[in-house]
Protein backbone atom coordinates (compact mmCIF):
# COMPACT_ATOMS: atom_id res chain seq x y z
CA UNK A 1 0.00 0.00 0.00
CA UNK A 2 1.74 3.61 -0.48
CA UNK A 3 2.82 5.41 1.75
CA UNK A 4 0.25 8.49 0.88
CA UNK A 5 -2.88 6.07 1.30
CA UNK A 6 -1.52 4.69 4.52
CA UNK A 7 -1.63 8.13 6.14
CA UNK A 8 -4.86 9.69 4.64
CA UNK A 9 -6.67 6.14 5.82
CA UNK A 10 -4.97 6.94 9.32
CA UNK A 11 -7.10 9.60 10.78
CA UNK A 12 -10.80 7.78 9.80
CA UNK A 13 -9.04 4.57 11.35
CA UNK A 14 -8.25 6.55 14.51
CA UNK A 15 -12.06 7.87 14.57
CA UNK A 16 -13.48 4.56 14.03
CA UNK A 17 -11.28 2.97 16.75
CA UNK A 18 -12.35 6.26 19.35
CA UNK A 19 -16.01 5.80 18.19
CA UNK A 20 -15.64 1.82 19.09
CA UNK A 21 -14.23 2.49 22.19
CA UNK A 22 -16.59 5.34 23.25
CA UNK A 23 -19.78 3.08 22.09
CA UNK A 24 -17.95 0.51 24.53
CA UNK A 25 -17.78 2.60 27.75
CA UNK A 26 -21.17 4.15 26.95
CA UNK A 27 -22.71 0.59 26.98
CA UNK A 28 -20.83 -0.83 29.52
CA UNK A 29 -21.96 2.34 31.78
CA UNK A 30 -25.63 2.30 30.57
CA UNK A 31 -25.47 -1.73 31.70
CA UNK A 32 -24.12 -1.07 34.82
CA UNK A 33 -26.50 1.45 36.21
CA UNK A 34 -29.32 -0.76 34.63
CA UNK A 35 -28.01 -3.34 37.32
CA UNK A 36 -29.86 -1.03 40.57
CA UNK A 37 -33.20 0.98 41.10
CA UNK A 38 -33.15 4.56 40.46
CA UNK A 39 -31.05 6.36 43.20
CA UNK A 40 -32.90 8.75 45.22
CA UNK A 41 -31.16 12.20 45.78
CA UNK A 42 -32.32 15.12 48.48
CA UNK A 43 -34.87 17.65 47.06
CA UNK A 44 -32.79 20.90 46.54
CA UNK A 45 -29.28 21.78 48.30
CA UNK A 46 -28.26 25.79 48.46
CA UNK A 47 -24.68 24.98 46.91
CA UNK A 48 -23.79 28.26 48.91
CA UNK A 49 -24.50 26.42 52.18
CA UNK A 50 -22.93 23.52 51.03
CA UNK A 51 -19.92 25.62 50.12
CA UNK A 52 -16.61 25.17 52.76
CA UNK A 53 -14.66 22.71 54.24
CA UNK A 54 -15.87 19.03 54.74
CA UNK A 55 -14.37 15.97 56.21
CA UNK A 56 -14.44 12.46 55.36
CA UNK A 57 -16.06 10.15 57.95
CA UNK A 58 -15.67 7.29 55.87
CA UNK A 59 -15.92 5.83 51.96
CA UNK A 60 -16.03 2.51 50.09
CA UNK A 61 -12.42 1.78 48.51
CA UNK A 62 -11.32 3.37 45.91
CA UNK A 63 -7.58 3.22 44.53
CA UNK A 64 -7.26 6.89 44.33
CA UNK A 65 -7.46 7.06 47.94
CA UNK A 66 -5.50 4.45 48.71
CA UNK A 67 -3.99 4.94 52.21
CA UNK A 68 -5.42 8.15 52.80
CA UNK A 69 -6.34 9.86 55.92
CA UNK A 70 -6.93 12.80 57.18
CA UNK A 71 -9.05 13.52 54.41
CA UNK A 72 -10.83 16.89 53.22
CA UNK A 73 -12.92 18.49 50.42
CA UNK A 74 -13.30 21.96 50.10
CA UNK A 75 -15.56 23.31 47.82
CA UNK A 76 -15.90 26.80 46.04
CA UNK A 77 -18.39 28.63 44.53
CA UNK A 78 -17.00 30.29 40.66
CA UNK A 79 -18.73 33.01 39.12
CA UNK A 80 -19.97 30.87 36.51
CA UNK A 81 -21.75 28.39 38.75
CA UNK A 82 -19.47 25.66 38.43
CA UNK A 83 -17.57 24.65 41.90
CA UNK A 84 -14.39 24.65 42.45
CA UNK A 85 -13.13 20.98 44.31
CA UNK A 86 -10.01 20.93 46.17
CA UNK A 87 -9.28 17.09 47.81
CA UNK A 88 -6.73 17.03 50.51
CA UNK A 89 -5.33 13.67 51.47
CA UNK A 90 -2.75 12.61 54.33
CA UNK A 91 -0.67 9.38 53.13
CA UNK A 92 -0.08 6.68 55.51
CA UNK A 93 -0.48 8.71 58.59
CA UNK A 94 -3.13 11.70 59.85
CA UNK A 95 0.01 14.10 59.69
CA UNK A 96 1.72 12.25 56.70
CA UNK A 97 2.68 14.11 53.37
CA UNK A 98 0.04 16.03 51.82
CA UNK A 99 -1.65 14.89 48.12
CA UNK A 100 -4.25 17.17 46.54
CA UNK A 101 -6.49 16.59 43.86
CA UNK A 102 -8.10 19.48 42.52
CA UNK A 103 -11.20 19.12 39.97
CA UNK A 104 -14.53 21.16 38.82
CA UNK A 105 -18.02 20.04 39.43
CA UNK A 106 -21.31 21.24 37.72
CA UNK A 107 -24.58 20.98 38.62
CA UNK A 108 -26.55 18.69 36.04
CA UNK A 109 -30.38 19.65 37.25
CA UNK A 110 -32.21 22.45 39.05
CA UNK A 111 -32.22 20.51 42.56
CA UNK A 112 -28.44 21.02 42.72
CA UNK A 113 -28.22 17.27 44.39
CA UNK A 114 -26.71 15.78 41.16
CA UNK A 115 -23.35 16.96 40.15
CA UNK A 116 -20.83 15.83 38.16
CA UNK A 117 -17.13 16.37 38.88
CA UNK A 118 -14.21 16.30 36.74
CA UNK A 119 -10.56 16.06 37.94
CA UNK A 120 -8.82 15.51 34.09
CA UNK A 121 -10.70 16.21 30.73
CA UNK A 122 -13.01 14.48 29.34
CA UNK A 123 -13.67 12.10 32.12
CA UNK A 124 -16.56 13.18 34.74
CA UNK A 125 -17.81 11.25 37.39
CA UNK A 126 -21.50 11.48 39.28
CA UNK A 127 -21.19 13.06 42.54
CA UNK A 128 -24.89 12.66 43.88
CA UNK A 129 -25.99 13.87 47.55
CA UNK A 130 -28.42 11.60 49.04
CA UNK A 131 -28.85 12.87 52.36
CA UNK A 132 -28.11 16.02 53.80
CA UNK A 133 -28.50 18.09 56.81
CA UNK A 134 -30.58 20.37 55.68
CA UNK A 135 -30.70 23.06 58.19
CA UNK A 136 -26.90 23.51 59.02
CA UNK A 137 -25.47 21.27 56.18
CA UNK A 138 -23.21 19.80 58.76
CA UNK A 139 -23.49 16.21 57.04
CA UNK A 140 -23.89 14.87 54.18
CA UNK A 141 -23.88 11.38 52.14
CA UNK A 142 -22.98 11.48 48.22
CA UNK A 143 -22.66 8.58 46.19
CA UNK A 144 -23.13 7.46 42.63
CA UNK A 145 -26.29 5.26 40.63
CA UNK A 146 -23.76 2.56 40.40
CA UNK A 147 -23.07 2.10 44.29
CA UNK A 148 -19.45 1.50 43.50
CA UNK A 149 -18.51 5.08 45.29
CA UNK A 150 -19.67 6.11 48.86
CA UNK A 151 -18.87 9.28 51.37
CA UNK A 152 -19.97 10.21 54.59
CA UNK A 153 -18.97 13.73 54.88
CA UNK A 154 -19.31 15.92 58.28
CA UNK A 155 -18.47 19.34 58.98
CA UNK A 156 -16.20 18.57 61.88
CA UNK A 157 -13.56 15.97 62.32
CA UNK A 158 -15.68 13.32 64.10
CA UNK A 159 -19.53 12.49 63.41
CA UNK A 160 -21.91 11.35 66.29
CA UNK A 161 -21.43 7.52 65.91
CA UNK A 162 -25.55 7.63 66.40
CA UNK A 163 -25.40 9.89 63.09
CA UNK A 164 -23.18 8.21 61.32
CA UNK A 165 -24.88 4.62 61.60
CA UNK A 166 -28.12 6.26 60.64
CA UNK A 167 -26.10 7.07 57.57
CA UNK A 168 -24.89 4.03 57.08
CA UNK A 169 -27.98 2.40 57.33
CA UNK A 170 -29.92 4.36 54.76
CA UNK A 171 -26.76 3.78 52.42
CA UNK A 172 -27.57 0.07 52.98
CA UNK A 173 -31.52 0.78 51.74
CA UNK A 174 -30.76 2.58 48.75
CA UNK A 175 -28.14 -1.11 47.75
CA UNK A 176 -24.74 -0.01 48.73
CA UNK A 177 -21.94 -2.30 50.00
CA UNK A 178 -21.88 -0.80 53.39
CA UNK A 179 -19.50 -3.64 55.02
CA UNK A 180 -17.04 -2.77 53.03
CA UNK A 181 -16.89 0.76 54.32
CA UNK A 182 -13.70 2.47 55.74
CA UNK A 183 -13.92 5.26 58.26
CA UNK A 184 -11.65 7.66 57.71
CA UNK A 185 -8.94 8.59 60.81
CA UNK A 186 -8.66 12.93 61.29
CA UNK A 187 -7.13 14.04 64.04
CA UNK A 188 -8.48 14.50 67.49
CA UNK A 189 -9.58 18.43 67.19
CA UNK A 190 -8.18 21.23 64.45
Amino acid sequence: MPNNLLKRRRPVLFTVLGATVATGVAAYAYARRKLYPPLATVDHVNLHKYMGLWYEVARLPTRFEKGCQHVTAEYKLLPDGKVRVVNTCHKEGINGPVEKATATARAVDSTNSKLKVQFFWPFEGDYWILDLDLSDYRYALVGEPTRKNLWILSRTPHLERNLRDQLVAYARGLGFPVENLQFTPQPVSE
